[in-house]
Formats: structure tokens, sequence, C-alpha cells
């Protein structure tokens, strides 16, 4: 009989890390307010979206140099 020794892969880490997530998931708040805000304007709908989907990647930019 050969005697195995299992192994454990190494830890990958988080999918993503810490600063990204926090980036990220502010980014969406802070698109999901605009588009939001937009929306109850009484603008049409697909305007609301286009708010939310600039002021997220606007903000993606802006917080990535600010939270460090």
């Amino acid at each position: 009989m050969t005697h195995r020794q299992s192994r454990r892969p190494a830890d990958p880490g988080p999918f993503l890390p810490l600063r990204t997530a926090v980036v990220l998931l502010t980014a969406l708040d802070c698109g999901l307010f605009i588009g939001s805000l937009t929306a109850l304007t009484g603008a049409h709908p697909a305007a609301a979206v286009i708010a939310g989907l600039t002021t997220a990647g606007a903000s993606t930019a802006a917080l990535r140099t600010l939270i460090e």
C-alpha cells in the first residue's frame, strides 16, 4: 500500500481586494442615487438609466483616487 499525502491548493485569496470592492459598491450607490433622482423628476426612464450609468462610471474613476 502506498501512502498518499493529500495536498491542498494554496489559498487564492479574495476574489476582489477590499479597496476595489469598496470603490465599486460606492460607485454603484452613487449611480443608483442619481438614477433614482433623475427618474423622480419625471424624465424618461432611459434617461434615468443613462444618468445613473454615467454617474457610476465617473465616480469610479474619482473614488479610485480618493479611497486609499
